[in-house]
């Protein structure tokens, strides 16, 4: 593989590191993971929900700037991919697995966990919907486009190579290539393998639970072992994927992912009560912006023996932004020739309302049944929690075995997607920024994050283990990304004088429009007169 970098060596030691270090010494690897997730959640928790609202602030003002009219690429460049395409990249790997993972599990474990509602009331159920779509809304799909939106600026628009160091240029100049260009990126690539194994394991174990739980023989195998043959089975599809390319292996997948997903959803909207879930999102998207300010600032801090927020935001937050150098890469890769504006709401609004909709049903329906007394919480206790809920909820509905199945499917393509899309970003990083990296590189990046997942599932905390990579990963992502910002608006603000003489042409140029408009009003009435002068001289 003479295209790698030392990039690709230093990360590989470190990856291959971790995973033996779970292998040889699990005990230990749970407890200093588990030390150093206590300091981040307890000692910066304020700095998490301050960096993300801070993202979200930032996507907001590029909005309405005027460095919304720069297009990432040539000034008169078309995009890649059309609209549903592109929509089906960012959503397949923005947050597939994850949101059938959590679709059924958050709502009904708030519902019955509440930050501070009595459990079981009918607040708790409002309150359930609210911060599930606070938790997988706005925040999560800023942090991604701020990420995105700065590769895609300076690879597309800057001609530079698509490596996180390029972004730095504007700061500390050719040293971006050299040490500190070399950190960067090893930083990237490690918070990318944690993040991207934490969604794997959760995929992992959604399978093997969905498994478990609709077929009885395979309930009574091991659930390591039968997590195992998942990941080494799914391994192999998304190597087969890898190898094919984005526009074939990915793109195919991506929007099988999505028709999917949206006949799975519109089968328990209408199968189940459909006016209730759709009073459910609507009355959710009015708590979720109502409460949206107070939300994004809130840590609780008054009560120091609740780790509701510990638990659940400050968890999603660093899973985005460990997900999001993954993420990010992948959105810009699939984004040239779209304007700063079109791009930033495209990433932030589309998804977002998606989610907001898939809460409202899938999180709808499960909290309706709970209240019923079908208990799909009880199911979650008694068949190995999280992982089952779906199918616990799909149980309850016609054709349930039939619509399982396809979740199964589903999930199974999700992670397909998910782990190629993180190859092909992982390459791209290690081998100087190709944007086609060598499927040897892709391979290689592949089985180091099965093998992260694997082990961390099967450690003594299991899903939790997942939870505290994601926040570690994250943590020194967060100030990377903070500079990332800098570096930006360094570059935007240099475009400023284009900017004035575009908007200075386009003046002239609705000028020159007006004035020829009026010249044709002027010639039409011309012809006009000289017409009814000549039907008054043949009379």
């Amino acid at each position: 593989m003479k295209k790698t970098t030392s990039v690709f060596i230093i990360s590989i030691i470190i990856s291959i590191a971790f995973i033996l270090w779970g292998v040889l010494l699990p005990e230990n690897l749970d407890s200093t993971t588990t030390s150093i997730q206590g300091f981040i959640t307890n000692q910066m928790g304020w700095f998490y929900l301050l960096a993300a609202t801070f993202f979200v602030g930032f996507s907001i003002y590029l909005i309405f700037s005027p460095f919304g009219r720069i297009r990432l690429g040539k000034p008169d460049e078309k995009p890649q991919y059309n609209f549903l395409t592109w929509f089906a990249f960012l959503f397949t790997a923005g947050m597939g697995i994850g949101l059938v993972f959590w679709g059924v599990a958050e709502p009904i474990s708030h519902f019955n966990e509440p930050f501070r509602a009595e459990p079981g009331t009918n607040q708790a159920a409002a309150d359930a919907i609210q911060h599930s779509m606070f938790h997988w809304g706005i925040h999560p799909w800023a942090i991604y486009s701020v990420v995105a939106l700065c590769l895609a600026y300076f690879q597309f628009r800057k001609d530079e190579p698509a490596m996180f160091s390029s972004i730095f240029r504007p700061l500390i100049g050719n040293r971006v290539e050299g040490g500190w260009g070399t950190t960067i990126n090893v930083f990237v690539v490690i918070a990318t393998v944690f993040g991207v194994a934490t969604s794997l394991g959760f995929g992992a174990a959604q399978i093997a639970g969905g498994m478990g739980y609709l077929f009885p023989a395979i309930a009574n195998m091991n659930q390591t072992l039968l997590q195992f043959i998942v990941i080494i089975v799914v391994t192999v599809l998304f190597s087969i994927s890898a190898v094919s390319g984005i526009d074939r292996g990915i793109r195919y997948l991506s929007n099988m992912n999505v028709y999917l997903a949206i006949i799975l959803m519109l089968f328990i909207l209408f199968a189940g009560s459909t006016a209730y879930m759709m009073g459910v999102f609507t009355q959710g998207v009015g708590n979720y912006l109502q409460n949206f300010i107070g939300m994004s600032f809130s840590l609780d801090i008054y009560n120091e023996e609740n780790t509701w927020i510990q638990d659940w935001t400050l968890f999603y937050w660093a899973w985005w932004i460990s997900w999001s150098p993954f993420v990010g890469a992948f959105i810009a890769r699939v984004s040239r020739g779209r304007t700063i504006r079109e791009f930033v709401l495209g990433v932030i609004a589309v998804p977002a309302l998606f989610g907001a909709l898939w809460f409202s049903v899938f999180g709808g329906a499960s909290i309706e049944l709970e209240r019923m007394g079908v208990g799909i919480s009880e199911a979650m206790a008694n068949n190995g929690g999280e992982e089952v809920a779906l199918f616990a909820l799909l149980e309850s509905f016609p054709l349930s075995m039939l619509v399982s199945i396809i979740a199964l499917i589903l999930i199974a393509s999700f992670f397909v997607t998910s782990a190629d899309s993180a190859t092909v970003v992982l390459g791209m990083q290690t081998t100087g920024g190709m944007l086609n990296p060598p499927s040897p590189v892709k391979l290689v990046w592949g089985v180091l994050i099965s093998g992260t997942a694997a082990v961390l599932l099967t450690s003594e905390q299991g899903l939790e283990a997942l939870q505290t990579t994601a926040i570690i990963g994250a943590f020194p992502f967060t100030f990377i990304m903070i500079m990332m910002v800098v570096a930006l608006m360094k570059s935007l603000n240099s475009e400023k004088p284009l900017l004035a003489q575009d908007k200075e042409r386009l003046r002239q140029e609705r000028s020159r429009l007006k004035s020829e408009q009026q010249r044709l009003k002027e010639e039409k009435e011309k012809f006009r007169k000289a017409k009814i002068d000549s039907l008054k001289n043949k009379k």
